[in-house]
């Protein structure tokens, strides 16, 4: 028995942009006690055994960023502690999650490294960070492996805390249009966007769905009623009280009929194409459990279609099919349920699955009882047995449609007020106009799923977030308020109070986040230090702001991540460079460069960083940005700032006791820098850094100089 053992020192969950990645990660602290002596063949051994109880440790799917040499140095007996990392994401993927980004650093100590891989879920990438631990240990101790277990565990962790494929697929749209997402719930409630340009979205509703819409909608036979007096066909119907009146009911529209609740979903409860008393009666015992009502309607031949409607347009269609079994003359048709319909690896309990299981519920008793079978009879070879007409409907017909269908399901929509929905529909060709083959809309759902389109059980996906998020959010509206982000050692909360000031002069009603408090507009709503990841997010949250400023300092980055994804202007003030962060294993200057490069990472293409020239090793951070730069110096005489300015780019200095404005051969001069109340206040170099700033950024966030100038001379520390 080895005496190796790995030990978990400390994890760290950064939930935002960070100094490895964009996404959100998960950073542990791992000492591998007595595993880098370990003999080659030990190795070898261990790694054969973990390939052969998760075969795809060699050759993980497509996304996976682990360590790729890992497997090779393993494979001849190296060890590598990177095997974690790469174990882990591997059971992540496993488990349904994509694979994402991974990373293995030493540290100052030996045997201690920082392994990091992508959190889909805080809980669930830990529960997978300790199961690859424990694979690892049991595999150098010829210990039993149990991997299916683990990957269960995982499975249910993930449907548990993780989005749901329909609001995933929205967020990756979202994504796909750098629009950020921040999840407000443990549900799938979602916020797209920041401040007073952000939108909510629970699953297919949005915040532009009425709540009578939604009401409508749940009451059948209003939906039917408001229909047909616009001329959509439905089918004729009424609610009904008793079995009684129900056989009444099916008498009046003639036979055969369906019967269904006024307001259930999912298909429960539903009967079709029944004819006799008997029949109605059994119905209509089950039909009343699952609503508040009962309907009888006429039966409508052919197949289930759902339409997806979103913003007034179909996007997409999906058909049914019947559930057949065909006998083998050895199973019964309880048996051949299980072998032949719900052994289909479509089918399942999840969401992530387009078919359910197939239950031998009171619907399909009645489905096989009027063919004439019971569950315990034994078909014979060949024979055929329907066992659900309904409920299967997971087959891609969007091309199919026909022009005049799309436009009466886009009007159904209209008809009830839904800005997205789910339009089920009856029909024996979907590619034919309904009044040809006397085709009608059954019900008009709100917050529809969209798995069945997603991924259906054959035919095309289709894209239905990507149609939503464009819906939502038109062309050009990426759903954003102006985000200022700055970082540095010192000058950040000085900064963030000016350009606080001067944001106000220009009409926004800002929201800062700073060591000094929490405050939107003039409001001041927390004391204390403020500059932290949750109170980020709380500016971020609130609808009442127009513009967003957020402090960041080291540890703040390091333990926490950035509160925003991307941001319109990125500010780095002044670094102290020997800032003692050990405690954190940085312990070199490239180090704390990679920290504040984080910031730089996130500025927007059509953004401006604006980084301090009195700082070479500041100034070199642009090279990370993705938009413009606007540099700050005390002094016009900089060299690196006047060959910026002579390309054609921003520059705000000091000149001759003159605060400038420079771009290119054009120069504003504002107020001397003696005349702003502040400088007279704090004479220190760090103030006139601080003004420099926050000039710099109001300017690139379009306020004018004229405003520029009055703020600056109006603003007084409190």
């Amino acid at each position: 028995m080895s005496t190796c053992d790995i030990s978990t020192l400390r994890v760290v969950h950064l939930h935002g942009p960070n100094i490895w990645t964009y996404r959100p990660v998960i950073e542990a602290w791992i000492h591998f006690d007595g595993l880098e002596v370990l003999p080659a063949a030990t190795v070898r051994d261990a790694y054969a055994r973990l390939c052969q109880a998760v075969p795809t440790l060699v050759h993980p799917g497509p996304g996976i960023e682990a360590s790729k040499n890992t497997p090779s140095l393993l494979a001849i007996g190296l060890w590598s502690p990177s095997l974690l990392e790469h174990l882990t994401l591997v059971l992540q993927q496993r488990a349904g999650m994509p694979g994402g980004f991974g990373q293995t650093r030493a540290t100052s100590q030996p045997g201690l490294y920082k392994v990091v891989v992508r959190a889909w879920h805080e809980i669930v990438t830990q529960q997978a960070l300790q199961y690859a631990r424990a694979l690892i240990l049991s595999a150098i101790n010829d210990q039993p492996l149990d991997v299916d277990s683990m990957v269960k565990t995982l499975h249910t962790l993930r449907q548990r805390y993780c989005l749901g494929p329909s609001t995933a697929c929205i967020v990756d749209a979202a994504d796909d249009r750098d629009i950020p997402a921040i999840r407000l719930s443990a549900g799938n409630l979602l916020q797209l966007g920041y401040g007073v340009n952000q939108r909510r979205i629970w699953t297919a509703e949005t915040d532009n769905t009425g709540a009578i819409a939604e009401t409508i909608s749940r009451d059948k036979d209003l939906t039917k009623s408001l229909l047909q007096a616009c001329g959509v066909p439905v089918p004729l119907g009424r609610e009904v009280t008793s079995p009684d009146d129900a056989w009444e009911a099916a008498q009046e529209l003639g036979l055969p009929v369906v019967v269904k609740p006024s307001d259930g979903n999912h298909g429960r409860g539903v009967f079709t194409n029944l004819s006799t008393r008997e029949e109605i009666n059994q119905a209509y015992s089950v039909a009343v459990d699952e609503g508040s009502g009962v309907l009888v309607e006429q039966f409508i031949r052919g197949n289930e279609h759902r339409l997806l409607v979103v913003g007034g347009q179909l996007v997409a269609a999906a058909k049914g099919q019947h559930a057949i079994i065909t006998g083998d003359g050895h199973q019964s048709i309880r048996s051949l349920v299980d072998t032949q319909l719900n052994a289909d690896p479509r089918r399942g309990h999840e969401e992530d699955q387009p078919l359910n299981y197939v239950r031998l519920d009171s619907a399909v008793e009645l489905e096989i009882a009027r063919q004439g079978f019971v569950a315990e009879d034994i078909p014979k070879v060949g024979l055929e047995i329907t066992i659900q007409r309904n409920g299967n409907v997971a087959f891609d017909c969007t091309e199919d449609v026909h022009p005049e269908v799309a436009a009466v399901v886009c009007t159904a929509a209209r008809i009830v007020g839904l800005d997205i929905a789910g339009i089920d529909l009856v029909a024996e060709d979907i590619s034919k106009p309904l009044a040809s083959q006397q085709g009608a809309i059954v019900e008009v759902n709100a917050g529809p799923g969209l798995l069945m389109h997603l991924k259906p059980a054959a035919g095309r996906a289709r894209q239905v977030g990507r149609d939503i998020v464009g819906y939502t959010f038109p062309p050009g509206d990426m759903a954003r308020v102006p985000v200022v982000g700055i970082t540095g050692t010192s000058g950040k909360t000085l900064t963030s109070k000016i350009l606080f000031k001067l944001l106000a002069l220009h009409g926004w009603r800002t929201g800062l986040a700073c060591s000094e408090g929490l405050f939107v507009d003039h409001r001041k709503l927390h004391s204390g230090n403020c500059a932290d990841h949750a109170n980020g997010r709380r500016v971020l949250l609130n609808r009442e702001v127009e513009a967003v400023i957020i402090e960041n300092g080291c540890k703040q980055i390091l333990t926490e991540g950035l509160a925003y994804e991307r941001c319109e202007v990125g500010i780095i003030t002044n670094v102290d460079w020997t800032e003692d962060l050990a405690a954190y294993e940085i312990c070199d200057e490239p180090d704390l460069i990679n920290i504040y490069r984080t910031q730089m990472d996130v500025v927007l293409p059509n953004g401006m960083a604006v980084l301090n020239a009195d700082d070479l090793r500041v100034m070199a951070l642009a090279q990370y940005c993705d938009g413009k730069v606007t540099l700050f110096g005390s002094q016009a005489q900089l060299p690196f700032l006047m060959e910026h300015v002579a390309n054609g780019e921003r520059a705000v200095f000091i000149d001759h006791g003159q605060l400038i404005l420079a771009q290119g051969s054009v120069r504003r001069s504002l107020c001397s820098i003696s005349s702003i109340p502040i400088t007279q206040q704090e004479a220190d170099r760090a103030s006139v850094s601080s003004i420099l700033a926050a000039t710099a950024a109001a300017w690139a966030l379009g306020v004018s100089p004229e405003l520029i100038e009055a703020g600056l001379n109006a603003f007084e520390l409190n």
